[in-house]
């Protein structure tokens, strides 16, 4: 399957200011898969993975003179390394502190070769040795969006549709009731690779919908990985329950009556290392950058995947496919994080991205926008709504408060349209407002078929 992430990893390799690369995200979201594809356009591609490898460790363990170190496992590997025609690449780097400390050395000392590294627990290890700031680069990959799921689902020509459309046009009825219909099968396949790749395949949903258990399994086969043994039990209840609270301020108390917030507040945060959930972060909105003015106690927590989210639960996934109208009524929560991992996918890959939300609590009423992005210089609120969402006193309240935001915007089943400063959008074209660095990605992406 074509992903986002190819066009980033291609540049990164013909950059001429290239530094070792270190691609980052949760375990089974592609990165390998991305790697080995990249390394079919070298003369020579050599990995090796340390969680198998041994022996390549151990050469590591001796020194980190990056000369030796290709000396030696030229030896062991009987192959030649050589800069300018061979992609190195370093899988679950975590398992081998001292290779990713070398990686600063290869790029001070062997700055032609290329070199690419990358881990299920990464942030684990970066937290313990370090990166070398200037001297590494990092790419971040997330599940495939809704854009690469259409495409990979034979769409290149709705994908281009978006794409396409003049501002403040609408899609034609007959392309918008296609393009729900599909995203209410996103909603329920997600994008998993392996999932999405299952159903490209097969058509068939009943085939994929136990590998979403398969892949829960083995997120919690992980947890003794990375997870301190008095941790477990705490990350086992929060990975239960953090799905069931999508779409809602998170509440320890919500999790399990006996254990201490301070306990799963660090279980949590283990589980955002792992880049299995992430938090999104409450902001007054009122400047830039947003996290200047967060409420560090007022957070909601996004599961990875919207369908393992649900799967977690034990819903009917079917239901998206037999009456999805009714379900875009009744799974709202699953709305705003079909949202947010839509505005993670089409974030610059270049850094970690954060997101955050407004609300305004007073005691006799609650208002409340999903999401404040910035978006050319302006900050601006987002809000998902089941249903054809008629109400919007949260987001017009939002904008009465904050005057130097232009507009808002409600995304939703309905089609495109625009009245006064909010603008109605249809749930496909969230990646509309995708980060400048992914725009020629995505021109790319679909004109190369």
């Amino acid at each position: 399957m074509k992903r986002l992430i190819d066009w980033h990893l291609k540049k990164w390799k013909e950059g001429s200011s290239r530094k070792p690369l270190l691609l980052r995200g949760a375990r089974l979201v592609g990165k390998t898969f991305a790697i080995q594809k990249l390394g079919k356009g070298f003369e020579r591609f050599v990995e090796i993975n340390f969680e198998y490898n041994k022996d390549a460790k151990r050469i590591f363990e001796k020194n980190l003179q990056p000369d030796l170190i290709i000396q030696e496992l030229n030896l062991l590997l009987d192959v030649d390394i050589l800069p300018g025609s061979t992609l190195l690449f370093f899988d679950e780097i975590q398992e081998c502190p001292q290779a990713l400390q070398a990686l600063r050395l290869f790029f001070e000392k062997i700055p032609s070769l290329h070199v690419i590294a990358a881990g299920s627990f990464l942030n684990f290890a970066i937290e313990k040795v370090g990166m070398p700031a200037g001297k590494v680069e990092s790419l971040y990959c997330y599940p495939l969006s809704f854009f690469e799921f259409l495409v990979a689902d034979g769409h290149l020509h709705l994908a281009k549709t978006i794409l396409e459309r003049k501002e403040e046009e609408p899609f034609t009825e007959e392309c918008h009731q296609k393009l729900l219909e599909i995203v209410s099968k996103y909603l329920a396949i997600g994008g998993m690779p392996e999932v999405v790749s299952c159903f490209v395949k097969t058509k068939n949903p009943r085939l994929c919908f136990p590998l979403h258990q398969h892949i829960l399994d083995r997120y919690r086969q992980d947890f003794s990985k990375y997870c301190k043994d008095y941790q477990v039990k705490y990350v086992k209840e929060l990975y239960n329950e953090v799905p069931r609270q999508i779409g809602r301020q998170f509440k320890y108390s919500g999790v399990h009556e006996e254990y201490k917030k301070r306990e799963l507040s660090q279980g949590l945060d283990v589980l955002c290392k792992a880049s299995i959930m992430y938090k999104v972060y409450h902001t007054k909105a009122e400047k830039l950058p947003l996290g200047s003015e967060s409420h560090a106690d007022w957070f909601k927590v996004m599961f990875i995947d919207v369908a393992l989210a649900q799967s977690i639960l034990g819903l009917d996934l079917k239901a998206w496919f037999l009456q999805p109208e009714k379900e875009f009524i009744n799974r709202a929560g699953f709305l705003e994080a079909f949202l947010g991992g839509e505005l993670l996918a089409y974030s610059t890959p270049y850094r970690k991205v954060e997101l955050y939300y407004w609300k305004k609590e007073e005691k006799q009423s609650l208002a409340e926008v999903d999401f404040c992005i910035k978006h050319k210089e302006s900050i601006i609120a987002l809000e998902v709504k089941n249903g054809d969402g008629r109400t919007l006193k949260s987001l017009h309240l939002f904008l009465d408060l904050h005057p130097k935001s232009p507009y808002g915007i409600r995304f939703s089943v309905k089609n495109y349209s625009k009245a006064a400063n909010v603008i109605f959008k249809p749930l496909y074209d969230v990646v509309s407002l995708a980060h400048e660095e992914q725009k020629e990605a995505l021109q790319e992406f679909v004109s190369l078929g």
